[in-house]
């Protein structure tokens, strides 16, 4: 069985989430999502979500793509959990190509950057909710 990781924070799932999902389990059999949790997405990046940890795991566990969700609490777990889950790929959309190269060598791990679809994100959501709203 091919095990493929990616991660994310998945606020305000959309289609290009979707997309994204769909096309990281082309790479394998099972597919495995580190989440971020909402402590690790305020006190690392910066970032506060709309919705919780757990309402983000349970709309991820509903997507037939999707067959395991884990915390993701840090930046460095990423090796230890391509190890721990014996993951053969791991894949980030494009905006983060090139940052965790280093985990070919580390973990031996294919690591794949897929496109994200270009007409959607959530930054793009949020931003035109704002504009409606004042």
């Amino acid at each position: 069985m091919k095990r493929v990781i990616t991660y994310g924070t998945f606020d305000l799932l959309h289609y290009g989430h979707i997309n994204l999902l769909k096309r990281a389990k082309e790479h394998g059999d099972y597919l495995i999502v580190g989440l971020s949790t909402d402590e690790f997405n305020w006190n690392e990046k910066g970032k506060k979500t709309y919705f919780s940890f757990e309402k983000r795991k349970q709309l991820l566990e509903a997507i037939r793509y999707v067959d395991l969700v884990i915390p993701e609490n840090g930046w460095d777990q990423k090796v230890t959990d391509i190890q721990n889950y014996h993951v053969d790929t791991f894949v980030m959309g494009n905006d983060w190509e090139g940052k965790f190269d280093f985990l070919a060598n580390d973990t031996n791990a294919e690591v794949i950057y897929l496109p994200r679809t270009p007409e959607i994100s959530t930054s793009q959501i949020k931003q035109d909710l704002n504009k409606h709203t004042k």
